[in-house]
């Protein structure tokens, strides 16, 4: 594999980890890494480094590929760190645009992964589908609530939310925004506190290694009905990308900043009325296609290499 495109492709996937309502499970697999990212993940064990302290490095690590893993991570860190702040800004300034292009990167999203799905007729796909998409929407719904923040608050909240981000239909950077840590930890990799990093990886690290055994092995033994329940997750979580809202309660976080608790969706001729500005729809509609256009081609250029 071209170790830039797949440099490039981990940037992707760090960049969506940072946005919340966005998966970078759900990019990986458009990219056509998902598959080969999982099988080496799971072959990292407690095993393997006895392994390694009796046998040495390269014979233990043989069914790794462990430049795949480093060029991978290696954008994955990048693309979460140079676009954390850009992203953020983006989202701040532009909000109604960057979340349709985010509407429109979910919504093509869903669409390439029910391709991937081999027989379609089965009944309990419709069944899958609608319980994934409870499941999501059910998460999106809840309300954010803050947590202390010391060590053992920052390990938990890296586990539990790399766990949502390797898992396709599911934003860690939603996880962490509805546990009230979603700032704090973007903060932290905006000024590199690298003491509240290290802890946060150290979680991240512990739910990667576990969850994709998990992950691994339904794909591989339940391949469709995984992919049409992820397909589901991915499509609950659209209402919360909808880019029309109206806040209706705040919440003070631990900085004293007031940030939305609750928000309810409105049609764009609603929201003109509402709040006399523009709702920007012409443009909301490009950067959607924009977007369907853009998870097509990586799709396309990924099938072709």
């Amino acid at each position: 594999m071209n170790y830039f495109s797949l440099f490039l492709k981990g940037v992707l996937i760090g960049a969506a980890d940072i946005i919340p309502g966005v998966s970078g499970g759900s990019i990986a697999l458009i990219v056509g890494v998902y598959d080969t990212f999982l099988k080496n993940i799971r072959s990292i064990s407690l095993c393997l480094f006895s392994a390694c302290k009796n046998d040495g490095f390269p014979p233990s690590c043989q069914d790794i590929n462990v430049s795949f893993l480093v060029v991978l991570f290696s954008g994955i860190l990048t693309g979460i760190l140079i676009l954390a702040r850009l992203v953020n800004w983006l989202v701040l300034t532009y909000s109604i645009l960057i979340w349709s292009f985010f509407f429109g990167l979910i919504l093509a999203s869903v669409f390439v992964l029910i391709n991937e799905i081999e027989h379609l007729s089965d009944f309990f796909h419709p069944l899958f589908l609608m319980f994934g998409s409870a499941v999501s929407y059910s998460i999106t719904v809840f309300k954010p609530i803050e947590l202390y923040f010391n060590n053992l608050i920052l390990f938990f909240t890296g586990l539990i939310s790399v766990c949502a981000m390797i898992l396709p239909g599911i934003s860690g950077g939603l996880i962490l925004l509805l546990i009230g840590m979603y700032f704090p930890i973007l903060e932290a990799v905006q000024l590199f506190q690298f003491d509240v990093l290290m802890i946060f990886f150290s979680g991240c690290v512990v739910g990667l290694l576990s969850f994709s055994h998990l992950i691994y092995f339904l794909l591989k033994r339940f391949r469709d009905y995984t992919l049409i329940f992820l397909a589901g997750l991915m499509f609950g979580t659209l209402p919360k990308l909808w880019p029309w809202k109206k806040t209706t309660s705040w919440y003070t976080n631990y900085k004293g900043d007031q940030v939305p608790l609750s928000q309810n969706n409105l049609s764009p001729f609603k929201f003109e009325s509402l709040f006399s500005e523009s709702s920007q729809l012409f443009y909301a509609v490009i950067f959607m296609f924009l977007a369907i256009f853009f998870v097509l081609g990586l799709k396309k250029l990924s099938s072709q290499e």
